[in-house]
Protein backbone atom coordinates (compact mmCIF):
# COMPACT_ATOMS: atom_id res chain seq x y z
CA UNK A 1 0.00 0.00 0.00
CA UNK A 2 1.31 3.44 -0.87
CA UNK A 3 1.91 6.05 1.78
CA UNK A 4 -0.91 8.16 0.33
CA UNK A 5 -3.36 5.26 0.54
CA UNK A 6 -2.44 4.59 4.15
CA UNK A 7 -2.90 8.25 5.06
CA UNK A 8 -6.27 8.39 3.33
CA UNK A 9 -7.44 5.36 5.36
CA UNK A 10 -6.46 7.15 8.58
CA UNK A 11 -8.09 10.40 7.44
CA UNK A 12 -11.30 8.56 6.55
CA UNK A 13 -11.44 6.93 9.99
CA UNK A 14 -10.98 10.31 11.67
CA UNK A 15 -13.71 11.89 9.53
CA UNK A 16 -16.12 9.08 10.42
CA UNK A 17 -15.39 9.47 14.14
CA UNK A 18 -15.73 13.24 13.97
CA UNK A 19 -19.08 12.90 12.18
CA UNK A 20 -20.23 10.53 14.93
CA UNK A 21 -19.08 12.96 17.62
CA UNK A 22 -16.60 10.57 19.29
CA UNK A 23 -12.98 11.19 20.15
CA UNK A 24 -10.17 9.15 18.64
CA UNK A 25 -6.69 7.96 19.52
CA UNK A 26 -3.98 6.28 17.43
CA UNK A 27 -3.76 2.51 17.84
CA UNK A 28 -1.18 -0.04 16.66
CA UNK A 29 -1.85 -3.76 16.49
CA UNK A 30 1.86 -4.48 16.78
CA UNK A 31 4.11 -3.44 19.65
CA UNK A 32 3.28 -1.82 22.97
CA UNK A 33 2.65 1.74 24.05
CA UNK A 34 5.60 3.46 25.73
CA UNK A 35 3.28 5.73 27.69
CA UNK A 36 3.84 4.60 31.28
CA UNK A 37 1.14 1.97 31.95
CA UNK A 38 -1.16 2.74 34.87
CA UNK A 39 -3.90 0.62 36.42
CA UNK A 40 -7.36 1.44 35.04
CA UNK A 41 -5.85 4.09 32.78
CA UNK A 42 -8.66 6.18 31.30
CA UNK A 43 -6.48 7.65 28.57
CA UNK A 44 -7.20 4.71 26.28
CA UNK A 45 -11.00 4.95 26.16
CA UNK A 46 -11.33 6.87 22.89
CA UNK A 47 -12.15 5.18 19.57
CA UNK A 48 -8.93 3.68 18.18
CA UNK A 49 -7.75 4.68 14.71
CA UNK A 50 -5.47 2.01 13.30
CA UNK A 51 -2.10 3.51 12.29
CA UNK A 52 -0.24 0.18 12.27
CA UNK A 53 0.74 0.40 8.60
CA UNK A 54 2.45 3.78 8.97
CA UNK A 55 5.78 2.19 9.81
CA UNK A 56 8.12 2.59 6.82
CA UNK A 57 11.31 4.54 6.26
CA UNK A 58 10.47 6.27 2.98
CA UNK A 59 13.77 7.92 2.06
CA UNK A 60 17.30 8.47 3.36
CA UNK A 61 19.27 11.14 1.52
CA UNK A 62 22.97 10.64 2.32
CA UNK A 63 24.08 13.86 0.69
CA UNK A 64 21.46 16.10 2.31
CA UNK A 65 21.61 14.08 5.56
CA UNK A 66 17.85 13.87 5.85
CA UNK A 67 15.31 11.13 6.34
CA UNK A 68 11.61 10.89 5.50
CA UNK A 69 9.70 8.27 7.46
CA UNK A 70 6.30 7.33 8.80
CA UNK A 71 5.63 7.83 12.52
CA UNK A 72 5.37 4.16 13.47
CA UNK A 73 9.01 3.43 12.66
CA UNK A 74 10.72 2.27 15.88
CA UNK A 75 14.09 3.80 16.59
CA UNK A 76 15.74 0.38 16.60
CA UNK A 77 14.92 -0.05 12.91
CA UNK A 78 15.57 3.59 12.03
CA UNK A 79 19.07 3.40 13.54
CA UNK A 80 19.84 0.21 11.61
CA UNK A 81 18.86 1.85 8.32
CA UNK A 82 20.58 5.18 8.92
CA UNK A 83 23.81 3.56 10.18
CA UNK A 84 23.95 1.58 6.94
CA UNK A 85 24.37 5.01 5.33
CA UNK A 86 26.90 6.28 7.87
CA UNK A 87 24.29 8.49 9.54
CA UNK A 88 22.31 8.69 12.79
CA UNK A 89 19.32 10.70 14.05
CA UNK A 90 20.45 13.66 16.14
CA UNK A 91 18.77 12.11 19.17
CA UNK A 92 17.91 8.44 19.70
CA UNK A 93 15.68 7.74 22.72
CA UNK A 94 17.13 4.91 24.78
CA UNK A 95 14.39 2.28 24.36
CA UNK A 96 14.18 0.30 21.12
CA UNK A 97 10.41 0.27 20.78
CA UNK A 98 9.90 4.04 21.01
CA UNK A 99 8.64 5.27 17.65
CA UNK A 100 9.68 8.44 15.91
CA UNK A 101 6.10 9.71 16.08
CA UNK A 102 6.04 9.05 19.81
CA UNK A 103 9.29 10.98 20.21
CA UNK A 104 7.66 14.01 18.60
CA UNK A 105 4.36 13.72 20.46
CA UNK A 106 6.08 13.33 23.84
CA UNK A 107 9.66 13.99 24.88
CA UNK A 108 12.92 12.58 23.59
CA UNK A 109 16.38 13.13 25.04
CA UNK A 110 19.70 11.33 24.98
CA UNK A 111 23.45 11.85 24.98
CA UNK A 112 23.50 14.26 22.02
CA UNK A 113 20.71 16.43 23.47
CA UNK A 114 23.29 18.77 24.99
CA UNK A 115 23.86 20.19 21.51
CA UNK A 116 20.85 19.12 19.40
CA UNK A 117 17.94 19.32 21.85
CA UNK A 118 15.21 16.71 21.45
CA UNK A 119 14.56 14.52 18.44
CA UNK A 120 11.74 16.86 17.38
CA UNK A 121 14.25 19.72 17.12
CA UNK A 122 15.72 17.94 14.08
CA UNK A 123 12.34 17.96 12.29
CA UNK A 124 12.01 19.84 9.01
CA UNK A 125 8.41 19.02 8.08
CA UNK A 126 5.40 17.10 9.41
CA UNK A 127 2.41 15.71 7.59
CA UNK A 128 -0.62 15.37 9.86
CA UNK A 129 -4.28 14.37 9.74
CA UNK A 130 -6.36 17.03 11.47
CA UNK A 131 -9.40 16.47 13.64
CA UNK A 132 -11.60 17.05 10.59
CA UNK A 133 -9.80 14.38 8.58
CA UNK A 134 -7.83 16.77 6.38
CA UNK A 135 -4.22 16.07 5.43
CA UNK A 136 -1.98 19.03 6.24
CA UNK A 137 1.76 19.62 5.67
CA UNK A 138 3.42 21.95 8.15
CA UNK A 139 6.95 23.27 8.61
CA UNK A 140 8.67 26.31 10.14
CA UNK A 141 7.64 28.26 7.02
CA UNK A 142 4.25 26.70 6.27
CA UNK A 143 1.75 26.53 9.13
CA UNK A 144 4.54 27.35 11.61
CA UNK A 145 2.28 27.43 14.69
CA UNK A 146 0.86 23.99 13.96
CA UNK A 147 4.39 22.73 13.32
CA UNK A 148 5.71 24.06 16.63
CA UNK A 149 2.77 22.79 18.65
CA UNK A 150 2.95 19.16 17.47
CA UNK A 151 5.87 18.49 19.79
CA UNK A 152 4.60 17.75 23.27
CA UNK A 153 0.97 17.55 22.18
CA UNK A 154 0.64 13.83 23.04
CA UNK A 155 -1.95 13.21 20.34
CA UNK A 156 -4.35 15.97 21.38
CA UNK A 157 -4.10 18.11 18.22
CA UNK A 158 -3.63 15.87 15.17
CA UNK A 159 -2.30 12.51 14.01
CA UNK A 160 1.23 12.58 12.66
CA UNK A 161 1.54 10.60 9.42
CA UNK A 162 4.97 11.54 8.00
CA UNK A 163 8.14 13.28 9.20
CA UNK A 164 11.19 14.72 7.51
CA UNK A 165 14.17 15.25 9.80
CA UNK A 166 17.92 15.83 9.84
CA UNK A 167 20.62 13.22 10.38
CA UNK A 168 24.26 13.53 11.48
CA UNK A 169 27.40 11.59 10.50
CA UNK A 170 28.14 8.53 12.61
CA UNK A 171 30.75 5.79 12.95
CA UNK A 172 30.09 2.12 13.74
CA UNK A 173 31.37 2.15 17.35
CA UNK A 174 31.34 4.37 20.43
CA UNK A 175 34.10 4.68 23.03
CA UNK A 176 32.76 5.46 26.50
CA UNK A 177 34.71 7.17 29.28
CA UNK A 178 33.47 7.24 32.87
CA UNK A 179 34.61 10.03 35.21
CA UNK A 180 33.67 9.91 38.89
CA UNK A 181 32.88 12.71 41.34
CA UNK A 182 31.95 12.53 45.00
CA UNK A 183 29.71 15.60 45.11
CA UNK A 184 27.09 17.13 42.87
CA UNK A 185 28.94 20.45 42.57
CA UNK A 186 32.03 18.84 40.99
CA UNK A 187 29.90 16.59 38.79
CA UNK A 188 27.78 19.49 37.57
CA UNK A 189 30.82 21.66 36.83
CA UNK A 190 32.50 18.86 34.87
CA UNK A 191 29.33 18.16 32.89
CA UNK A 192 28.92 21.82 31.93
CA UNK A 193 32.59 22.06 30.97
CA UNK A 194 32.26 19.14 28.56
CA UNK A 195 29.05 20.54 27.10
CA UNK A 196 30.69 23.92 26.48
CA UNK A 197 33.79 22.32 24.99
CA UNK A 198 31.70 20.12 22.67
CA UNK A 199 34.61 17.67 22.46
CA UNK A 200 32.51 14.51 22.89
CA UNK A 201 29.68 13.24 20.74
CA UNK A 202 27.63 12.11 23.76
CA UNK A 203 27.30 13.52 27.28
CA UNK A 204 25.09 12.15 30.05
CA UNK A 205 25.44 10.95 33.63
CA UNK A 206 24.24 8.43 36.15
CA UNK A 207 24.17 9.12 39.88
CA UNK A 208 24.39 5.90 41.90
CA UNK A 209 24.17 7.59 45.28
CA UNK A 210 24.98 10.83 47.16
CA UNK A 211 28.74 10.34 46.65
CA UNK A 212 28.73 8.37 43.39
CA UNK A 213 28.30 10.70 40.43
CA UNK A 214 29.45 9.25 37.11
CA UNK A 215 29.85 11.44 34.03
CA UNK A 216 29.45 9.31 30.88
CA UNK A 217 31.26 10.64 27.82
CA UNK A 218 31.11 9.04 24.38
CA UNK A 219 32.95 9.46 21.09
CA UNK A 220 32.42 7.76 17.76
CA UNK A 221 35.27 5.50 16.71
CA UNK A 222 36.13 3.17 13.84
CA UNK A 223 38.49 0.64 15.42
CA UNK A 224 37.80 -0.39 19.05
CA UNK A 225 40.22 -2.75 20.84
CA UNK A 226 37.22 -4.78 22.07
CA UNK A 227 33.45 -4.56 22.07
CA UNK A 228 31.21 -5.16 25.11
CA UNK A 229 27.60 -6.24 24.94
CA UNK A 230 24.79 -5.78 27.46
CA UNK A 231 22.04 -7.46 25.47
CA UNK A 232 21.75 -10.57 27.60
CA UNK A 233 23.97 -11.61 30.51
CA UNK A 234 25.62 -8.37 31.66
CA UNK A 235 23.85 -5.32 33.15
CA UNK A 236 24.81 -1.98 31.63
CA UNK A 237 23.91 0.44 34.42
CA UNK A 238 25.97 -1.60 36.90
CA UNK A 239 29.00 -1.44 34.62
CA UNK A 240 29.13 2.34 34.97
CA UNK A 241 29.99 1.93 38.67
CA UNK A 242 33.08 -0.19 38.09
CA UNK A 243 34.54 0.57 34.66
CA UNK A 244 36.60 3.56 33.55
CA UNK A 245 35.99 3.00 29.83
CA UNK A 246 34.05 0.73 27.51
CA UNK A 247 33.38 0.16 23.81
CA UNK A 248 30.01 -0.60 22.25
CA UNK A 249 28.66 -0.78 18.75
CA UNK A 250 26.86 2.46 17.94
CA UNK A 251 23.57 0.58 17.66
CA UNK A 252 24.02 -0.97 21.11
CA UNK A 253 25.17 2.33 22.58
CA UNK A 254 21.93 3.94 21.44
CA UNK A 255 19.91 1.26 23.25
CA UNK A 256 22.28 0.42 26.12
CA UNK A 257 19.49 0.88 28.65
CA UNK A 258 16.88 -1.14 26.78
CA UNK A 259 17.71 -4.60 28.15
CA UNK A 260 16.81 -3.59 31.70
CA UNK A 261 14.29 -0.91 30.65
CA UNK A 262 16.83 1.33 32.43
CA UNK A 263 16.76 -0.62 35.71
CA UNK A 264 13.12 -1.54 36.06
CA UNK A 265 14.01 -5.25 35.84
CA UNK A 266 15.43 -5.02 39.34
CA UNK A 267 11.90 -4.75 40.70
CA UNK A 268 12.10 -8.53 40.25
CA UNK A 269 15.67 -9.15 41.52
CA UNK A 270 16.19 -12.61 39.96
CA UNK A 271 16.19 -10.93 36.54
CA UNK A 272 19.60 -9.50 37.42
CA UNK A 273 20.99 -12.93 38.37
CA UNK A 274 23.31 -14.45 35.78
CA UNK A 275 21.76 -17.98 35.81
CA UNK A 276 18.23 -16.60 35.36
CA UNK A 277 19.33 -14.31 32.52
CA UNK A 278 21.09 -17.26 30.88
CA UNK A 279 17.94 -19.38 30.97
CA UNK A 280 15.14 -16.92 30.19
CA UNK A 281 16.75 -13.54 29.51
CA UNK A 282 16.18 -13.55 25.78
CA UNK A 283 12.42 -13.89 26.33
CA UNK A 284 11.85 -11.56 29.29
CA UNK A 285 14.47 -8.81 29.04
CA UNK A 286 14.09 -5.63 26.99
CA UNK A 287 11.74 -2.68 27.35
CA UNK A 288 9.01 -4.14 25.13
CA UNK A 289 8.95 -7.40 27.12
CA UNK A 290 8.98 -5.53 30.43
CA UNK A 291 6.06 -3.28 29.43
CA UNK A 292 4.13 -6.19 27.94
CA UNK A 293 4.62 -8.18 31.18
CA UNK A 294 3.37 -5.23 33.21
CA UNK A 295 0.22 -5.14 31.12
CA UNK A 296 -0.36 -8.85 31.67
CA UNK A 297 0.06 -8.40 35.42
CA UNK A 298 -2.02 -5.21 35.55
CA UNK A 299 -4.74 -6.77 37.77
CA UNK A 300 -2.09 -7.51 40.39
CA UNK A 301 -0.49 -4.08 40.14
CA UNK A 302 -3.93 -2.59 40.51
CA UNK A 303 -3.93 -3.87 44.08
CA UNK A 304 -1.03 -1.58 44.97
CA UNK A 305 -1.77 1.69 46.68
CA UNK A 306 -0.04 3.55 43.86
CA UNK A 307 2.15 2.57 40.90
CA UNK A 308 5.90 3.10 41.15
CA UNK A 309 7.24 6.46 39.97
CA UNK A 310 8.51 6.45 36.38
CA UNK A 311 9.06 10.01 35.24
CA UNK A 312 11.46 12.51 33.63
CA UNK A 313 11.68 16.05 34.97
CA UNK A 314 13.48 18.92 33.25
CA UNK A 315 15.20 21.18 35.78
CA UNK A 316 16.66 24.59 34.87
CA UNK A 317 20.42 24.26 34.90
CA UNK A 318 20.75 26.96 37.56
CA UNK A 319 18.55 24.94 39.95
CA UNK A 320 20.06 21.50 39.26
CA UNK A 321 22.22 21.44 42.38
CA UNK A 322 19.25 22.55 44.50
CA UNK A 323 17.24 19.69 43.01
CA UNK A 324 20.00 17.17 43.73
CA UNK A 325 20.38 18.26 47.34
CA UNK A 326 16.63 17.94 47.84
CA UNK A 327 16.64 14.59 46.02
CA UNK A 328 19.40 13.21 48.25
CA UNK A 329 17.72 14.42 51.45
CA UNK A 330 14.03 13.78 50.77
CA UNK A 331 13.69 11.41 47.80
CA UNK A 332 16.69 9.08 48.08
CA UNK A 333 16.15 6.68 45.18
CA UNK A 334 19.05 5.57 42.99
CA UNK A 335 20.29 5.45 40.30
CA UNK A 336 19.21 8.79 38.88
CA UNK A 337 19.81 9.26 35.16
CA UNK A 338 20.94 12.75 34.18
CA UNK A 339 20.94 14.20 30.64
CA UNK A 340 21.92 17.79 29.75
CA UNK A 341 19.49 19.23 27.22
CA UNK A 342 19.83 22.41 25.17
CA UNK A 343 16.57 24.02 24.06
CA UNK A 344 17.37 25.58 20.66
CA UNK A 345 14.48 28.05 20.94
CA UNK A 346 11.52 28.44 23.31
CA UNK A 347 8.79 25.88 22.69
CA UNK A 348 5.47 27.56 21.88
CA UNK A 349 3.48 25.31 24.21
CA UNK A 350 5.40 26.59 27.26
CA UNK A 351 3.95 29.78 28.72
CA UNK A 352 6.27 32.78 28.08
CA UNK A 353 6.85 33.44 31.78
CA UNK A 354 7.70 29.82 32.50
CA UNK A 355 9.95 29.58 29.44
CA UNK A 356 11.94 32.60 30.62
CA UNK A 357 12.62 30.94 33.98
CA UNK A 358 13.35 27.59 32.36
CA UNK A 359 16.07 29.07 30.17
CA UNK A 360 17.73 27.45 27.17
CA UNK A 361 19.68 24.74 29.02
CA UNK A 362 18.04 22.22 31.32
CA UNK A 363 18.97 18.95 32.99
CA UNK A 364 16.71 15.96 32.49
CA UNK A 365 16.55 13.96 35.71
CA UNK A 366 14.94 10.56 35.15
CA UNK A 367 13.40 8.56 38.00
CA UNK A 368 12.69 4.94 37.10
CA UNK A 369 10.85 2.71 39.54
CA UNK A 370 10.75 4.49 42.90
CA UNK A 371 8.32 2.57 45.17
CA UNK A 372 5.29 4.67 46.10
CA UNK A 373 3.53 2.83 48.88
CA UNK A 374 3.99 5.26 51.78
CA UNK A 375 0.44 6.13 52.89
CA UNK A 376 1.58 9.54 54.12
CA UNK A 377 3.49 10.69 51.02
CA UNK A 378 2.67 10.31 47.34
CA UNK A 379 6.15 10.24 45.78
CA UNK A 380 4.76 11.10 42.34
CA UNK A 381 3.07 14.23 43.59
CA UNK A 382 6.14 15.08 45.70
CA UNK A 383 8.38 15.03 42.61
CA UNK A 384 5.92 17.07 40.59
CA UNK A 385 5.62 19.67 43.33
CA UNK A 386 9.40 20.08 43.66
CA UNK A 387 9.83 20.37 39.90
CA UNK A 388 7.17 23.09 39.82
CA UNK A 389 8.83 24.92 42.73
CA UNK A 390 12.16 24.97 40.86
CA UNK A 391 10.59 26.24 37.64
CA UNK A 392 11.01 22.95 35.77
CA UNK A 393 8.76 20.84 33.56
CA UNK A 394 7.60 17.30 34.24
CA UNK A 395 6.79 14.91 31.42
CA UNK A 396 3.11 14.00 31.31
CA UNK A 397 3.42 10.31 30.40
CA UNK A 398 2.50 8.94 33.84
CA UNK A 399 0.55 10.27 36.85
CA UNK A 400 -0.23 13.98 37.06
CA UNK A 401 -1.53 16.03 39.96
CA UNK A 402 -1.60 19.67 38.80
CA UNK A 403 -4.49 21.92 39.66
CA UNK A 404 -5.72 23.77 36.55
CA UNK A 405 -4.21 26.97 37.95
CA UNK A 406 -0.74 25.44 38.33
CA UNK A 407 -0.94 23.59 35.01
CA UNK A 408 -1.68 26.76 33.05
CA UNK A 409 1.23 28.53 34.66
CA UNK A 410 3.52 26.02 32.93
CA UNK A 411 1.64 25.51 29.66
CA UNK A 412 0.50 28.24 27.28
CA UNK A 413 -3.26 27.90 27.23
CA UNK A 414 -3.80 30.52 24.53
CA UNK A 415 -1.26 28.88 22.19
CA UNK A 416 -2.82 25.45 22.71
CA UNK A 417 -6.32 26.83 22.09
CA UNK A 418 -5.14 28.54 18.89
CA UNK A 419 -3.63 25.27 17.68
CA UNK A 420 -6.80 23.41 18.65
CA UNK A 421 -8.97 25.79 16.62
CA UNK A 422 -6.74 25.31 13.58
CA UNK A 423 -6.17 21.56 13.82
CA UNK A 424 -9.13 20.15 15.75
CA UNK A 425 -12.05 22.59 15.94
CA UNK A 426 -14.65 19.86 16.59
CA UNK A 427 -12.71 18.14 19.36
CA UNK A 428 -11.97 14.79 17.70
CA UNK A 429 -8.91 14.52 19.92
CA UNK A 430 -8.89 14.87 23.73
CA UNK A 431 -8.55 18.17 25.54
CA UNK A 432 -4.93 18.72 26.58
CA UNK A 433 -5.53 19.15 30.33
CA UNK A 434 -8.20 16.45 30.59
CA UNK A 435 -6.04 13.95 28.71
CA UNK A 436 -3.52 13.91 31.55
CA UNK A 437 -5.72 14.21 34.60
CA UNK A 438 -8.02 11.21 34.30
CA UNK A 439 -5.90 9.21 36.70
CA UNK A 440 -4.65 10.53 39.97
Amino acid sequence: MTHEAKVEAVARAVREAAAAGVQVRPFKRRGVSHVVPLPKDGRFTQRPVDVTDLDRVLEIDRDARTCVAEPGVPFSRLVTETLANGLLPTVVPELEGITIGGAVAGCSVEGMSYKYGGFHDSAIEYEVVTGEGDVLACSPDREPHAFGMMHGSYGTLALLTRLKFRLVPAKPFVKLEYRRYDCVEAFHAAMLERCRADDFDFVDGIIHGPREHVLCLGRFTDAPPYVSTYRWLKVFYKSTRVRTEDYLTTHEYCFRYDTECHWLTRTFPPLEWWPVRLLVGKWVLGSTNVIRTYKRLEPLFGLKRRPDVVCDVFIPDGRFEDFCRWYERDYDFWPLWVVPYRIPKPYPWVSPGWAKGLGDFVIDCAVYGKPNEDPAVDASEQLERKTFELGGIKTLISRNHYTPEAFWQVYDRAALEDAKRRLDPRGAFPDFFTQFHRVG
